[in-house]
């Protein structure tokens, strides 16, 4: 093997060595010019019935922002907040002002050109008093019914050792 950095061939083992952020197999002479690095240790490969290495801890799904959506934003969000904001009376800079938003942002929003993004969205349907989300039946059903799936905290009871 040859030494990356002079191009001597190498006697024994080469020396991994991080010489200016690189990292470079090199021979004893050039090990001294950086940092010797560690070299991971190789593990030998799994042989069939050799015992199981400890369980590792399971990994968290994380979750997805499309897991959170109640429905989806209905198509004539644009005709929506243009009429109820004209029945209350206000123009789109007094709407943009009032939920602290740009004016250019509603009147693309109204012309169909741009989705309100969620906080937006939510905004707009508290000064309007609308809604814009299409949610499904069952997800209305179950907030009317009320129901609650009941979590760990709520079936166990914890005894505390009294003193």
């Amino acid at each position: 093997m040859q030494c990356e950095m002079c191009g001597a061939t190498i006697q024994g083992q080469p020396k991994r060595v991080r010489i200016e952020g690189a990292v470079l197999d090199v021979c004893g002479q050039c090990a001294r010019y950086g940092t010797e690095v560690m070299q991971p240790k190789k593990t030998e490969p799994k042989r069939p019935g050799a015992a199981k290495p400890a369980m590792s801890l399971p990994v968290r799904k994380s979750r997805d922002v499309l897991d959170l959506i109640e429905g989806e934003i209905v198509d004539d969000y644009g005709e929506r907040i243009r009429n109820a904001r004209m029945q209350q009376g206000l123009t789109q800079k007094d709407l943009a002002m009032s939920i602290k938003e740009k004016e250019l942002l509603i009147k693309k929003i109204e012309k169909g050109d741009l989705i309100p993004e969620d906080d937006v969205r939510v905004k707009i349907e508290r000064a309007l008093g609308i809604r814009l989300l299409d949610v499904p039946e069952e997800a209305e059903e179950r907030k009317k019914a009320g129901k609650v799936v009941p979590t760990l905290g709520d079936v166990i009871s914890i005894k505390k050792p009294k003193k």
